[in-house]
């Protein structure tokens, strides 16, 4: 004979306690109080269309005219220079500064802590409030720019490193260490090359991130197209501001595919 429960519906969801209850009931106000603090509204969204096809229509077809193509084409160019200069900066001092930060390394554990915490504030301000202040400090122009991609990139990469350095395979460390070699030596033959691929993985992420803050950079005063853009909308001229946006996705679009090949290349010589 069949045995029913086989063929019984599932349980229903277990009933919440009361403090998980209320714990549930203050996640779902704080989102609603979100959303309100945030000018949700539905009357906007339902009369938005009109007007988002209107600047479609007002942008469309973009500006192509051979002179305006070459004016911003320069732009990314310099957009780019930006984006490299500062993100390689940013890599390369981020070596040092990951190796203090990484625990069980060079440094004391205090040492590990200030610096990590260090590490958190440059990552919890964005990168266009660092152009900002960098356009106080040496004035307007890529200079700026390139120096708030340096210090978003030491903020990713330097937390990344370390914990790359953390999670690398202790046997060739633990062998150097048992012959007797200082901790520098250690790290420098043993760790980061144990941790190098991951290395390269990272700073290829922090390539794509340059990119797309360089291309919004402009909007303060430090360089790159992003002043384009800005200019586009400020004057109603939306088709090159269309052209713009082409442009960025474009080339965002492209560096992400390079990047990601470059990855699977890297991964794939890993195995």
């Amino acid at each position: 004979m069949t045995d029913l429960a086989t063929y019984a519906p599932p349980a229903r969801l277990e009933r919440p306690s009361s403090l998980s209850f209320l714990g549930y009931a203050a996640g779902i106000t704080i989102i609603v109080w979100c959303f309100a603090g945030a000018g949700f509204s539905i009357d906007k969204m339902i009369t938005s269309p009109p007007r988002f096809a209107d600047f479609l229509s007002r942008a469309f077809p973009p500006n192509l005219e051979s002179q305006t193509l070459t004016r911003l084409g320069w732009k990314m160019v310099e957009t780019l220079q930006i984006a490299l200069a500062g993100a390689v900066l940013g890599v390369v001092l981020s070596i040092p500064v990951a190796l203090l930060a990484a625990r069980g390394l060079i440094a004391g554990r205090w040492v590990n802590q200030v610096v990590r915490n260090l590490l958190g504030f440059i990552r919890a301000v964005p990168d266009i409030a660092w152009a900002l202040v960098f356009v106080v400090a040496v004035g307007l122009g890529p200079f700026a720019g390139m120096l708030a991609i340096m210090v978003d990139t030491i903020g990713f990469c330097g937390r990344f490193f370390a914990d790359d350095m953390e999670a690398a395979d202790k046997g060739p460390a633990e062998s150097l260490t048992a012959t007797g070699a200082r901790k520098i030596d250690v790290v420098a033959c043993a760790t980061i090359p144990a941790a190098t691929p991951a290395f390269i993985s990272t700073s290829l992420f922090a390539l794509e991130k340059s990119v797309r803050s360089s291309t919004i950079l402009g909007l303060v005063g430090a360089g790159g197209i992003g002043i384009e853009l800005k200019v586009g909308f400020d004057l109603f001229d939306y088709p090159t501001a269309m052209t713009v946006i082409l442009m960025i996705a474009v080339v965002v679009i492209t560096i992400e595919q390079l990047s990601g090949w470059a990855r699977n290349k890297i991964i794939g010589e890993q195995r």
